[in-house]
C-alpha cells in the first residue's frame, strides 16, 4: 500500500502528539514519554521545513544529498546548498540557525530514555511550534 505525503497535515499531527506526550508526568511514564516526545517534536520540525520547501517551488533531485531526505541536523547544511525560491531568504534563515534542533538526531530513537535531556526536549517543542507557526504564515 501506498501512502500520501501531506508534509503540513503531519508536522501538525506529529506536534500535536508530542505535546501530549510531552504533558505526561505520572511516575513511571516519565522519561521515556518525554524522549519519545522529542523524537517526535524533530519529526514535527522537518515535516514542516520540508512543507515549507515545497511551498517555496523545490522538489526532490533524485540525487544524494537530497534535503528532502535529510533529518536534523543534516537537513539544515543540505539545505544551505539547495535553498531556492519563493521563500528561499526563510529557508536559508532556518538552515543557518544554530540553536533550531541543535542537538536533535534520529538516533535518539535508540537510546536510553535517560541520555534524552528535558531541557533540550522543550526546546525542541518551542522549536517546533515556531517552525509550524513560519510554515503557516502565508
Amino acid at each position: 500500500m501506498s501512502y500520501d505525503q501531506n508534509p503540513s497535515v503531519s508536522a501538525r499531527r506529529h506536534l500535536v502528539a508530542a505535546c501530549e506526550l510531552h504533558a505526561i508526568s505520572d511516575h513511571g511514564k516519565q522519561p521515556g514519554c518525554n524522549a519519545v516526545a522529542g523524537y517526535l517534536f524533530g519529526l514535527a520540525g522537518e515535516l514542516a521545513v520540508k512543507a515549507m520547501m515545497i511551498e517555496s517551488g523545490m522538489r526532490p533531485t533524485g540525487k544524494r544529498p537530497d534535503a528532502f531526505f535529510e533529518h536534523f541536523p543534516a537537513l539544515k547544511g543540505v539545505l544551505k546548498d539547495q535553498v531556492q525560491g519563493r521563500r528561499a531568504g526563510e529557508l536559508m534563515q532556518i538552515a543557518e540557525d544554530s540553536t533550531l534542533f541543535d542537538t536533535w538526531h534520529t538516533n535518539m530513537r535508540y537510546s536510553s530514555t535517560v541520555k534524552i535531556n528535558p531541557a533540550k526536549v522543550t526546546a525542541w517543542k518551542s522549536s517546533a511550534e515556531q517552525l509550524i507557526a513560519r510554515m503557516d504564515s502565508l
